[in-house]
């Protein structure tokens, strides 16, 4: 079974995490049985987020009883100490905890560092004095964030998305956390679903000793699928390679990942799944995507007002209104 040692924290986990931001959209129940399973067919690691819904609460009900076995890591979106220590309470509360594993500032527009305006460090080196937190980490979407972090040596961890269509830039970012001792957390491992083929995803990672993907589980099948690498892990293998090297070409340079950081839309547009929509009816079953729902999910782009609301919050430094343009050109071709 292949594990992963994060940096400085010393902890161990599974290679295999359990992303649990889908699970806010499933039965409580559901989701119980779901992290349950994984947990009991080896998976010890676990991320989530208050913003992230009910998300937190469904681990604490999946988890409270068995607590020290598994890892934990949740973040926060606080702007200022006092939410800070709101949202702490309030993750602590619902994941029925007294401490967190690893707490991570979620995606902000700057490094946190000590002494600056925000207090938010500073907050959340109180927080660990308090026992409340056991190590520091930051979340981050942004190249020049990331590498902010890693060079301020204030961080234990980073939680980036990797997979095998990283740019040198961030190939680079990941090869300079190991060389500070920084534990790796991939996010975006299947590209936010662009990537179809886990085989060829979790190969590629599994070169990186010292990365820990999480993998975004929603449904039992998905969750097998991932538990069947634990003890017959996939080989980089020539056909793989000719997967990745076409992948590659196909979505190199300026698409939508779905990360959802321009939402919401002050005139409702579905902006993280309308503007690479081109990408979605070529790469996953297309009949709900061409549904009358689906259809009317991508003719509300015609209301946009080009505020660019949403091309000043991507942190891809994406062009989304005109991406949103041409999706929806795309679209009507292949409707």
């Amino acid at each position: 079974m292949d594990q992963v040692i994060l940096g400085k924290t010393k902890i161990k986990v599974n290679k295999n995490g359990f992303g649990a931001l889908p699970i806010q959209r499933i039965e409580k129940k559901d989701a119980v049985y779901l992290l349950q399973k994984a947990f009991y067919n080896g998976m010890n690691y676990f991320d989530t987020a208050r913003w992230y819904t009910d998300s937190e609460e469904k681990l604490g009900a999946a988890f409270s009883w068995i607590r020290e076995k598994i890892i934990i890591s949740t973040k926060t979106g606080a702007q200022t100490a006092d939410v800070f220590w709101q949202e702490l309470e309030t993750s602590l509360t619902n994941l029925k905890t007294d401490y967190i594993d690893i707490y991570q500032f979620h995606n902000p527009s700057f490094c946190p560092k000590p002494g600056d305006e925000s207090g938010l460090y500073d907050a959340m080196l109180e927080a660990k004095k308090q026992g409340k937190i056991r190590f520091i980490g930051i979340t981050n979407h942004r190249q020049t964030v990331a590498r902010k972090a890693i060079d301020s040596g204030l961080y234990d961890t980073l939680q980036f998305p990797f997979c095998y269509l990283a740019s040198e830039e961030d190939l680079q970012i990941v090869n300079d956390a190991k060389a500070n001792d920084m534990g790796f957390i991939a996010m975006k491992a299947l590209s936010g679903g662009l990537i179809t083929d886990s085989q060829a995803a979790y190969a590629y990672l599994r070169q990186f000793d010292h990365v820990a993907p999480i993998w975004g589980i929603q449904r039992e099948n998905e969750l097998d699928e991932f538990l069947s690498y634990q003890e017959n892990p996939p080989m980089l293998t020539d056909a793989m390679e000719a997967k990745i090297a076409g992948d590659r070409k196909e979505l190199a340079g300026n698409f939508c990942r779905g990360c959802g950081y321009c939402m919401p839309c002050p005139q409702g547009i579905e902006i993280n799944n309308c503007a690479r929509m081109s990408l979605l009816l070529r790469r996953s079953p297309s009949a709900s995507l061409l549904s009358a729902e689906g259809q009317a999910k991508m003719k509300k782009i015609e209301d946009c007002i080009h505020c660019d609301q949403c091309k000043e919050k991507c942190p891809y430094g994406l062009d989304t209104p005109e991406l949103l343009r041409k999706n929806y050109e795309d679209y009507k071709t292949f409707l």
